[in-house]
């Protein structure tokens, strides 16, 4: 088992408050995924875990075992960097089993850890080459083929794919969530982007100004999202919010059409994905400002009651910047947030 649970974790930086009272449980061979802008923690959290950081306060358990006071080494971890660290004087084979020397295995166990895990990796042909004559995808699966190859109970990884070209941060990501599901590890895996955080997760915890806002699979963080933030910054293009005032009985007056909504006095904000918005007859009143195609569908920004609003419409659509539209969205996908708080209301 390799459960980690981190509990009530903060971490101080002189007078800056890295960390705020962390508090997460990371299941036996999960893919969790540490997913915010920068500068809100996640990268500091991942290093707490492995024991480069330590926490000002709070504790770190690794399969039932407090290893807050341990070294790196003894924590039954393996790290695969932002740079790859391959070492350039080392060929493939010997960069892949360089821990497990450390370790003085025996020669045919290095060998047979090193074979299987290139094989996973799908680089078995480039065990004799050296570091430089690869590209930055075969730098990156020897990193992580070198910390699968150590058999760790965790695997942790800060932003590894973000060196790479688009095309290349696609294969890998299917590739990694794939390997590790076979390789029975559990993994942190630390991003930026999105799109890398929803395809791959089992679980993502979004954070923000060194709070975990919410930590959920990727469906729910997209559908449900539990705080104006996470709304904000998942999707592609995000949310759209408009402000939102109570008629009385469970009625909202949202820039001038009325909608079903929680029932409370308090003033909300209205919010919906852009894809969630379809031409109607009766709807939200939008001026199109700019038309972007995309392929399969069209980006539309509009003026909406005086603010920006974006709907992705069908790319037949016909649509031209000054026309005037009318957005239904769908009523089970609006979503409602209150200001004071930013959190969700049910």
């Amino acid at each position: 088992m390799a459960e980690i649970q981190i509990k009530n974790v903060a971490k101080k930086f002189g007078e800056y408050q890295a960390l705020h009272d962390i508090n997460l449980t990371i299941s036996d061979r999960e893919f969790m995924v540490l997913l915010g802008a920068s500068g809100c923690g996640k990268t500091t959290l991942l290093r707490i875990i492995c024991g480069l950081e330590t926490a000002t306060t709070g504790e770190v358990w690794i399969g039932g075992r407090r290893v807050d006071h341990l070294p790196p080494k003894d924590r039954g971890i393996a790290m695969v960097f932002q740079n790859y660290a391959v070492f350039p004087h080392l060929t493939v084979f010997e960069n892949i089993g360089f821990g497990l020397r450390m370790q003085k295995l025996p020669n045919d166990e290095v060998t047979r850890r090193v074979e299987r895990v290139a094989e996973l990796m799908h680089i078995e042909m480039l065990l004799k080459r050296y570091s430089g004559e690869l590209s930055g995808g075969q730098r990156q699966r020897v990193a992580v083929a070198r910390a699968l190859a150590m058999e760790p109970d965790v695997i942790l990884m800060d932003e590894p794919l973000s060196n790479l070209d688009a095309l290349l941060r696609m294969e890998m990501r299917a590739e990694l969530k794939g390997v590790l599901a076979e390789s029975n590890t559990t993994a942190v895996y630390v991003t930026h982007d999105q799109v890398e955080a929803m395809s791959m997760a089992d679980r993502i915890s979004v954070m923000h100004k060194g709070k975990i806002v919410q930590a959920a699979s990727p469906i729910e963080v997209y559908r449900n999202p539990a705080a104006e933030f996470v709304a904000g910054f998942i999707g592609n293009p995000p949310m759209n919010f408009l402000p939102a005032t109570a008629t009385g009985n469970g009625q909202w007056r949202v820039a001038g059409q009325t909608f079903d909504g929680p029932d409370t006095e308090k003033t909300l904000k209205f919010a919906i994905r852009p894809e969630d918005m379809a031409p109607a007859d009766t709807g939200l009143v939008a001026i199109a400002k700019v038309i972007e195609p995309l392929g399969a569908h069209l980006l539309v920004t509009c003026d909406v009651d005086g603010g920006m609003f974006r709907a992705v419409l069908d790319s037949d659509t016909t649509v031209k910047a000054g026309d005037r539209l009318t957005l239904a969205p769908q009523p089970d996908r609006v979503r409602w947030f209150d200001p004071e708080t930013t959190l969700a209301v049910a």
